[in-house]
């Protein structure tokens, strides 16, 4: 028998009354796991209501009361941050070291999330003009929406509803149906550290969860992470519903190899850039561009690395990368690599038969590389979202910096060099939002924000850090001016013509 994942509405378990389920695989194995409850109309509606109910309560908790709860989500992510691995590592497949990584970073969020006191200071003038003074104030939009992609259960959602719960405002979340049991932890997580019931629901679905979040009148906000297509139309179809939405969309992550770059650095970063959580990551190295004339060293040395990597079960801690998170997205990946032969790159490393310590039948693709890929070939143009690593080759700098113009994503890119001229003059003019200079995953710690450019962003505001606290905000500007009551007698004390 099967468990139920069910929603979390109110401060507790809702199971579903849709009549809708979606199963949840345990990827190393192939076996269904769990059924999760989708939602319908009436869910979406319930988990509106009680995040609205929650709002005048949570919204007059005093700074210092939201960042003590704040505090200690803290302290119980950090204290049961094992168990939390080991349910990613169940439903998304990545190897434990990977899902501690991911959980890391996230608790980086919490802790930016818990300086909310001086993120939310506003700005005052006093006698802007005669006996007038000016100030502003930093106040929550209401309940926000968070809708949170497969790759990163628990990461991604904390990008988010910290800062909007410090903010104020109070949350549903649609995590991934694919892994939801990380949501569900979380949600506890948060209500044992004292969160009033219904400030955090979390909410179960496919589009038709979606849907009711960017349609409903009461939802005042909407973050998402996910593909660039579906980017796009949560945020056509948010702002056209009234919301500000903040939509962070695919990648095609470029890393440039310069002529004089440390080769073994590279090839390492290469690998592990590539090949980490299986591909299944945003900031993932997809394309490595190198610079003419190391192309035939630096592919040798990124092959000889790979034919070491051990692909196994995540909870093997011998495993390097585990599989993929679903069949239907193992076949997806399965086709790029054979669409890139088809049209002609040339496979120097050919994971689709690869020899995993793991499950008969688990969603197995090993680490894959393409060298000789020319920008018209799907296995350049298309976001994989897989193990799937492609070495471009170029002339020089100049065609490598155009290259990655000429993409439409602008993501995250990595240049590797010894030379500071270089370096400077690629961070000034590469056309993407984060830039990794002998980084190859250059993600922002929680005191920067992240987000791309281009076809990898829908709207302005970039996730957590200062730009996340300028999203789950809205700024009011009050000018003030006290009339002088002298003229009714009543003597307050001050001197005449104060």
């Amino acid at each position: 028998m099967t468990d139920r994942i069910s929603h979390w509405i109110d401060g507790k378990p809702v199971p579903g009354t849709a009549g809708r389920t979606g199963d949840v695989f345990d990827p190393a194995t192939g076996q269904v796991r769990a059924q999760v409850d989708f939602a319908g109309d009436a869910e979406v509606a319930r988990a509106v209501a009680a995040a609205s109910a929650a709002l005048p309560g949570w919204r007059g908790t005093s700074l210092a009361g939201r960042t003590r709860v704040l505090f200690k989500v803290r302290e119980l992510l950090q204290a049961r941050k094992d168990e939390l691995a080991k349910i990613i590592t169940s439903e998304h497949g990545k190897v434990e070291s990977d899902a501690a990584g991911e959980i890391a970073r996230g608790i980086e969020n919490v802790e930016y999330a818990c300086g909310a006191a001086q993120m939310l200071k506003g700005g005052f003038s006093e006698n802007a003009s005669t006996n007038v003074d000016v100030y502003s104030m930093a106040q929550p939009l209401g309940v926000v929406g968070v809708i949170s992609p497969f790759n990163f259960p628990a990461m991604v959602p904390l990008w988010f509803v910290p800062n909007a719960l410090a903010c104020g405002n109070t949350v549903v979340l649609k995590p991934s149906e694919k892994d939801p049991s990380a949501a569900v932890f979380l949600a506890e997580v948060f209500a044992e550290a004292g969160l009033p019931d219904g400030a955090f629901n979390v909410l179960h679905g496919d589009k038709v969860a979606v849907d009711g979040l960017l349609e409903h009148p009461d939802v005042k906000a909407i973050s998402f992470v996910g593909s660039t297509p579906i980017a796009r139309y949560v945020y056509e179809t948010g702002t056209r519903n009234g919301k500000r939405v903040q939509a962070l969309g695919g990648a095609k992550n470029h890393m440039v190899v310069l002529a004089d770059a440390d080769l073994d650095q590279a090839a390492d970063a290469a690998v592990s850039a590539g090949f980490g959580s299986a591909g299944e990551r945003c900031m993932a190295v997809s394309v490595v561009v190198a610079v003419d004339p190391i192309g035939d060293e630096l592919v040798a040395k990124i092959a000889e690395r790979m034919h070491g990597l051990r692909v196994g079960d995540g909870r093997d801690p011998a495993s390097e990368m585990g599989p993929l998170v679903t069949r239907a997205h193992h076949e997806r990946v399965s086709s790029y690599v054979d669409a890139g032969v088809a049209e002609g790159a040339e496979l120097v490393v050919d994971g689709r038969n690869v020899q995993a310590a793991g499950g008969e039948g688990g969603f197995w693709l090993g680490p894959t590389l393409f060298d000789r890929v020319r920008p018209d070939m799907s296995v350049y143009t298309d976001e994989i979202f897989g193990p799937v690593l492609s070495v471009a080759r170029s002339a020089g700098f100049d065609d490598a910096l155009a290259l990655i113009a000429a993409n439409p994503y602008g993501n995250g890119t990595a240049i590797f060099t010894g030379d500071g001229r270089a370096a400077r003059r690629f961070q000034s003019e590469v056309e993407v939002g984060m830039v990794g200079v002998n980084v190859p995953i250059p993600v922002p710690v929680g005191y920067y924000s992240f987000g791309g450019w281009k076809d990898s962003l829908f709207g302005d505001s970039h996730a957590y850090g200062p730009e996340g606290f300028h999203f789950f905000t809205r700024t009011k500007v009050v000018t003030s001016r006290w009339p002088d009551t002298s003229h009714t007698g009543i003597n307050l004390g001050f001197p005449k013509n104060s």
